[in-house]
């Protein structure tokens, strides 16, 4: 006969019920973890490898520098610009800019070592600008204007010795240095119509969406240059130019652009001045006096017949003797100043059926808004003439201006150079001559014309636009390229991969646990 057996009759060790539950409760454990750090693995692997796109680095940062040997000075301007571009043309900013100390390069005419050596500071601070992984790579020109091409015309070989020198310098930089030239009048011009547009943001422009967007050729602005030795007008005429020597075409950003552009050598404002003084002085070559009306009266200064004809644009007249010291005298007759500037122009040579600017050179009418820069600037800012004032003012304040004598010009701007306050009469005479009666502007048109220095903060002048238009002829850097996924999916990647890891871990510790406990019961 069977016997029943209680429970309460079998007697086990102590603890041993509760070991044995808490070894079944954390093998249950265990697995669960493992299956839940399972599918929390297969949930980041899916998540990882779902929707993986191809993401395009930031292109690398590109750098070129330009040194701008004007007339009267010189300056190094360092640019950079992402190496990928933007329909083939850079985005380009401005880096740095250095102003070299002492005259232009021309002025080293009898001592070409020291053009060469006075570069070497701005070469120093470029190289600490230009990471120097990138400085062999960094595409250097040296484009000199009107001081040079005076030069070149009187001594061809001094231009030469000047070139070679600047050229030494600069090769003993590790940089990849591309030559020194003598720029077209062209040249200077159109860079300059380059360097306006490009800053207005007429030729491309970052829009709000984040997308580069591309204005109408007809949105473009003329550009109006005065430097010391010539000027320049360049425009985009709206219709056949019908002067191929006066046409230069530009692709800029997937764009095509013909434009007018005419250089007048002698005619900026430093050797249109000379010319004013030597023809005056042909009223009377005999005489040791010339009497200026544009000068203030009671000004007086003595100048030497070779400082007054030391210059291609300023032919000496026969039996000239250099060594002979010449008195100017001040004026300050406004009427016969302005007939004096008129007779530096030859405003009727110009052929039958054609539109001219002066001295019979072609010139379309002129189209749209106009940036008067340089020499324009300086001289009207000085007059406070360039906020807009309608042409009746203009001339009624230049009108007041020359009628003050020397000791008035002097009291009502005491901090300025002597040397430059007597010709501002002259100065702004001549520029209003060349506007209106060279440039054909009018009453009507007087209003296009905007004077300025800079533009966003940047000096206009015809570097940046050289540096933007050669950009055209560096190779396109593809960008760099790496697999990657949107933000939504990489988050929720990184928070089942932080739970997978946290899942592997828990079972770590619980197995870890569980041997500690076996090896304990074994041990009872």
């Amino acid at each position: 006969m069977s016997q029943l057996v209680s429970l309460h009759s079998i007697s086990f060790p102590p603890g041993e019920i509760g070991a044995a539950m808490l070894k079944h409760l954390l093998g249950r454990d265990v697995r669960c973890l493992l299956a839940g750090a399972a599918a929390s693995g297969i949930a980041t692997l899916i998540l990882i490898l779902v929707q993986v796109k191809d993401v395009y680095l930031p292109a690398r940062t590109k750098y070129g520098m330009v040194f701008d040997a004007g007339s009267s000075h010189t300056a190094l301007y360092i640019y950079q610009w992402p190496a990928d571009k933007e329909n083939g043309t850079g985005i380009v900013s401005q880096a740095e800019a250095c102003t070299v100390q002492g005259p232009g390069i021309s002025s080293y005419a009898d001592n070409p070592a020291r053009a060469g050596a006075s570069l070497r500071a701005c070469l120093d601070k470029a190289m600490t600008i230009i990471p120097a992984a990138q400085q062999r790579e960094t595409p250097t020109y040296l484009g000199a204007t009107a001081g040079m091409r005076l030069l070149r015309e009187q001594n061809s070989t001094k231009a030469e010795l000047i070139f070679a020198e600047v050229s030494k310098t600069i090769r003993q930089y590790p940089v990849d240095f591309r030559g020194a030239r003598i720029l077209s009048g062209n040249e200077e011009g159109s860079f300059g119509w380059i360097t306006i547009n490009y800053l207005l943001e007429t030729l491309v422009k970052f829009s709000f969406a984040g997308t580069w967007i591309y204005p109408e050729a007809a949105a473009v602005v003329g550009a109006l240059d005065l430097g010391g030795a010539s000027t320049q007008i360049t425009f985009h005429p709206g219709r056949a130019i019908e002067d191929n020597s006066t046409e230069v075409l530009f692709w800029l950003y997937g764009t095509n652009y013909s434009l007018y552009t005419h250089s007048y050598l002698c005619y900026g404002e430093n050797q249109a001045l000379k010319k004013l003084i030597a023809s005056l002085r042909e009223e009377n070559l005999t005489s040791q006096q010339i009497s200026h009306p544009c000068y203030p009266r009671g000004y007086e200064e003595n100048v030497t017949a070779a400082a007054l004809y030391d210059s291609p644009c300023v032919p000496a007249p026969a039996a000239h003797d250099p060594s002979q010291t010449l008195t100017v005298r001040g004026t300050g007759a406004s009427a016969e100043c302005r007939s004096a500037v008129q007779k530096l122009f030859n405003f009727t040579a110009c052929g039958a059926n054609r539109t001219c600017g002066f001295n019979g050179v072609y010139q379309p009418p002129g189209h749209g808004q106009f940036f008067a820069f340089s020499g324009f600037y300086s001289v009207f800012h000085f007059l406070n003439l360039t906020s807009g004032q309608p042409l009746s003012d203009v001339n009624a304040t230049i009108e007041h201006f020359c009628a003050k004598d020397w000791k008035e010009l002097q009291m009502v701007a005491p901090g300025m150079n002597k040397t430059r306050l007597q010709d501002y009469c002259s100065a702004s005479i001549y520029i209003l001559t060349l506007l209106l009666q060279g440039y054909k502007f009018d009453n009507q048109t007087w209003s296009n014309i905007q004077f300025h220095r800079q533009v966003a903060s940047v000096e206009v002048g015809w570097s940046l636009g050289y540096m933007l238009n050669l950009t055209n002829t560096i190779p396109l850097e593809a960008p760099s390229r790496v697999k990657g996924q949107g933000p939504d999916l990489w988050a929720a990647a990184v928070l089942t991969t932080c739970l997978t890891l946290a899942m592997i871990l828990w079972t770590g510790l619980a197995l870890c646990y569980q041997r500690r406990s076996a090896t304990y019961e074994t041990m009872l």
